[in-house]
């Protein structure tokens, strides 16, 4: 079965893939931990994409994963005054919202 998602989704899955690739770059070598986490997150979030541009039966799997993982990201970039630290942070708190409401509406726990 097949699942609905809208272009709005898609494209928050994209931002915060997008700012996590930047944070991610701009994090290597002075903070590994961080860029580590970032590029986990901008993965997935580029996967999870993928996934709701298809309109694949596995959305809501490949969404809770997004959760877990846009939180820690999220987590550790607010620990950083940067600029790109805080914008990712910002994404990816809103890429875990939109992926517990794709789950919430899929009825999956």
């Amino acid at each position: 079965m097949a699942h609905k998602i809208s272009q709005s989704s898609v494209d928050i899955a994209v931002r915060c893939a997008y700012e996590c690739e930047h944070c991610a770059d701009s994090c290597l070598g002075s903070m590994p931990e961080c860029a580590r986490l970032c590029i986990d997150c901008a993965q997935i979030c580029w996967n999870s994409a993928a996934y709701m541009s298809r309109g694949s039966r596995f959305i809501p799997q490949i969404v809770k994963s997004c959760i877990e993982i846009c939180e820690a990201c999220a987590k550790e970039c607010e620990k950083h005054e940067s600029e790109h630290c805080q914008k990712c942070a910002q994404a990816c708190r809103v890429a875990a919202e939109e992926y517990r409401k794709i789950v919430s509406v899929a009825g999956v726990a």
